[in-house]
């Protein structure tokens, strides 16, 4: 009983260990002081309006964005066709492509950023959005497809048979049949992707072009030359998009999950 004890102490401080710099980051958000220290001097929402006043941060965040997007939407629909060609189909060499397509979480980012810039500047390519975009989708393509997978193991192939046996193209069982019943992982992959993609700074560091900055690299350019209070209220709105998307992405998936399969 005494060794239960120890282990959910030990537990609880390393979550504490973990998680308290950033429940200052957040307290320190709406300090009203310029000077992040404790005590507080009081409470203000000035540093996110200030946010919204610094064009530069805001540009960062329009960047982030649209390149989150560009990224779920590509990652996704690649990633759906990659599970269904190897869960449905009889593919030759299956398990070396799933390895391949899971290896780029595997390996750690910063080798997977240097080696694929160092791989195109061999091809002669220079750094530019789509560098950026590609890299992304690189990094981002296994989570959609292990999402998905797990989803699409699950779903029975009878059901799609059932439809083409009444009268449905393969393409109509899948699009009125099969990817309904997928919708919930569909829609994980896509915000995990979104997520991914967002918060990435290692890979984006390596392969974004000059004058192109998002969220994190603002942080981090922003770190190099003064601590700014507007750096506590930029990471207050990271984490709440980082944390509430995945979260509200599950509980649609839920809900969705359950509506299906009353």
């Amino acid at each position: 009983m005494m060794g239960w004890q120890l282990i959910r102490a030990w537990a609880i401080a390393v979550y504490v260990f973990m998680f308290l710099p950033v429940g200052v980051v957040v307290l320190l958000s709406f300090n009203d002081s310029q000077f992040g220290s404790f005590p507080m001097t009081g409470l203000s929402l000035r540093w996110f309006a200030e946010l919204w006043s610094n064009e530069a941060i805001l540009r960062a965040f329009r960047t982030s964005v649209a390149l989150g997007l560009l990224t779920a939407l590509i990652s996704t629909t690649l990633g759906v066709l990659a599970a269904l060609a190897l869960v449905r189909y009889r593919v030759p060499g299956a398990n070396a492509i799933s390895t391949l397509l899971i290896a780029p979480i595997l390996v750690p980012e910063v080798v997977l950023a240097v080696a694929l810039l160092l791989f195109l500047d061999f091809l002669g390519l220079h750094k530019s959005f789509a560098l950026l975009l590609l890299g992304h989708v690189i990094f981002t393509l296994p989570f959609v497809v292990l999402v998905v997978q797990a989803r699409l193991v699950s779903i029975r192939r009878d059901v799609e048979e059932a439809a083409m046996s009444l009268g449905a193209s393969p393409a109509q069982a899948f699009f009125q049949v099969t990817l309904p019943l997928m919708r919930p992982a569909v829609l994980a992959g896509g915000l995990f992707a979104f997520t991914v993609s967002f918060d990435d700074v290692t890979g984006t560091l390596f392969w974004k072009p000059g004058g192109v900055e998002t969220v994190p690299t603002q942080i981090f350019a922003m770190l190099r030359n003064s601590i700014s209070p507007e750096i506590n209220a930029l990471g207050t709105a990271m984490i709440v998009m980082t944390v509430g998307l995945p979260l509200l992405g599950a509980a649609i998936a839920r809900r969705l999950a359950m509506k299906d399969g009353g």
